[in-house]
């Protein structure tokens, strides 16, 4: 599996996977007084089950967390992985 990178589009509130310098996901979101809600997640079907919306959701988060702002989640796809990785559910304090 090669890596993606994800790119924070701010101005359209979406964190985007790129490969090979290709958009295949993007991870869409709001911002509100309780933090930042990820609502809907997306990877191309030919790209599907390859862990690339997993590496898209890590690196989203890891970003949101990063400002400082509480992630949270709509969108099933980063409700699963912040079951699975609950650390990921709170802000890094600076």
């Amino acid at each position: 599996m090669a890596d993606i990178e994800t790119r924070h589009d701010e101005e359209h509130q979406r964190y985007v996977a790129v490969l090979d310098g290709e958009p295949i996901g993007e991870l869409l979101y709001r911002n509100t007084e309780e933090g930042r809600v990820f609502t809907h997640a997306e990877i191309d079907v030919a790209h599907e089950h390859h862990g690339y919306g997993t590496q898209m959701v890590r690196a989203s988060l890891d970003d949101t967390r990063g400002a400082g702002i509480r992630p949270l989640a709509q969108c099933p796809m980063v409700r699963n992985f912040l079951a699975e990785h609950p650390d990921y559910a709170r802000p890094l304090t600076r």
